[in-house]
């Protein structure tokens, strides 16, 4: 498995987490954080607790999915060879020289020969 699958795979986990905890806030006061403590901020993991919790996940999950898709990015040019073709020195791009072919002039040849 390459490097650039495993963090393929690793993107799509952190982005499903990433939807499941923001489909469960609720911006309103509603939501897990208002089922846990209902409605009472005195309990012990009450409304405030997971509140805190789900918002710190999510920053955490953003923070994740972007330094994933970071460092996906490095790993795409190493698959092949890491040297652009369109840069390559060592090759020539212009045609090269050709020489014209002497001229086959036999019948000059043959008169001077004879003459």
């Amino acid at each position: 498995m390459s490097a650039f699958t495993i963090f393929l795979i690793l993107i799509v986990i952190v982005a499903f987490l990433l939807v499941v905890v923001i489909m469960v806030q609720n911006p309103k006061g509603g939501g897990l954080s208002s089922s846990f403590g209902g409605g009472s901020t005195q309990q012990m993991g009450g409304v405030q607790k997971t509140g805190d919790f789900l918002d710190k996940s999510t920053w955490f999950l953003a923070t994740a999915l972007i330094v994933l898709i970071l460092a996906s990015n490095l790993t795409i040019g190493s698959g092949g060879s890491t040297e652009s073709k369109a840069l390559d020195t060592n090759e020539s791009t212009e045609m090269p020289i050709s020489t014209p072919a002497p001229a086959n002039n036999s019948a000059t040849t043959n008169d001077s020969i004879g003459g």
